[in-house]
């Protein structure tokens, strides 16, 4: 697998400290042995769970800026585009302009869409950003990646269970999606999570499940790590989605069990970790991003 195959585009957002967005996304990808280009849509000092929050954000002209510049330059040609978090309107069309340009310069191209838009019934960005991603963003993605608020938002149906969650996420397929991992539900176990995948391939469809501990602590960035992680994981391994959500789940419960551990001992006995405590470890979990041992195992799905 040449560099060429393994050169990588991530639209998302950018803190100076801590990790979340492009600073959680493109470590473990060029950990992983991807070259990553990245483009910031926002640039804030911190996550927005801290109490001080300043910087600034890019507009829609900025982005066709950078972008124009890389493709006057002709090195636009990615093996891979990731987008993630997106605050207004006329910068996720710019993104739709985007993808298309690169995809025109290299076919082969994939598209891999976090479509962040909110998560445990709320939104944290614009709503009018909600039928974009559904009606003309989502057919451009080659991966989609929701969790179960923006599934629901994207589908139009409400989940609770599994036939639910697989009907949400027909729908999806049905917009043109190859593939599309919901990356955590709530089955009603309280201390379980479950991912749900589904690929389309040659006319074939095939998914997994996988069951993983929820972890009593509140993280930020596991949704860009998790993007980034199945871009490459995908990559790796195409034809077995199984096997791809198994080394990214792994991975996400090394870094987050060792993130865990640390920010209790910072809190000390019976205290509640700050944001700044809760950070994730990623640089500490390098180990885990190269050798992710495996925790957690799927079952097939059958259709």
């Amino acid at each position: 697998m040449s560099v060429h195959d393994r050169r990588v585009l991530s639209v998302q957002s950018h803190v100076v400290s801590g990790y979340v967005g492009n600073k959680a996304a493109v470590f473990p990808m060029q950990v992983l042995g991807y070259e990553v280009d990245f483009i910031n849509s926002v640039q804030l000092c911190t996550h927005t769970q801290y109490e001080l929050i300043k910087g600034q954000v890019l507009n829609a002209d900025e982005l066709k800026c950078l972008y124009d510049g890389i493709k006057g330059n002709g090195i636009n040609r990615y093996s891979h585009l990731l987008t993630g978090y997106v605050g207004s309107t006329s910068f996720l069309h710019e993104v739709i302009r985007v993808v298309k340009d690169a995809r025109d310069a290299n076919a082969n191209m994939t598209y891999v869409c976090d479509p962040v838009m909110g998560d445990n019934g709320r939104f944290y960005v614009p709503e009018d950003l909600m039928p974009i991603y559904r009606d003309e963003l989502l057919p451009l993605a080659d991966i989609v990646t929701p969790n179960q608020f923006e599934a629901e938002l994207l589908s139009g149906m409400k989940i609770t269970n599994e036939v639910e969650a697989l009907k949400a996420m027909q729908t999806l397929h049905d917009k043109g999606v190859k593939t599309v991992v919901l990356s955590s539900y709530e089955t009603g176990k309280e201390d379980t999570l479950t991912l749900l995948g589904t690929q389309l391939k040659n006319g074939k469809k095939t998914g997994c499940k996988i069951e993983y501990p929820k972890l009593n602590m509140r993280f930020t960035g596991t949704g860009d790590v998790f993007s980034a992680l199945l871009l490459v994981w995908t990559h790796k391994y195409p034809d077995n989605l199984q096997l791809a959500c198994e080394q990214v789940i792994s991975t996400m419960q090394g870094i987050l069990q060792r993130t865990y551990k640390e920010a209790q001992l910072l809190a000390g006995p019976g205290g509640t970790p700050s944001p700044a405590q809760s950070e994730l470890r990623l640089i500490d979990s390098k180990v885990d991003i190269e050798n992710p041992c495996v925790q957690v195992k799927g079952v097939a799905l059958s259709f």
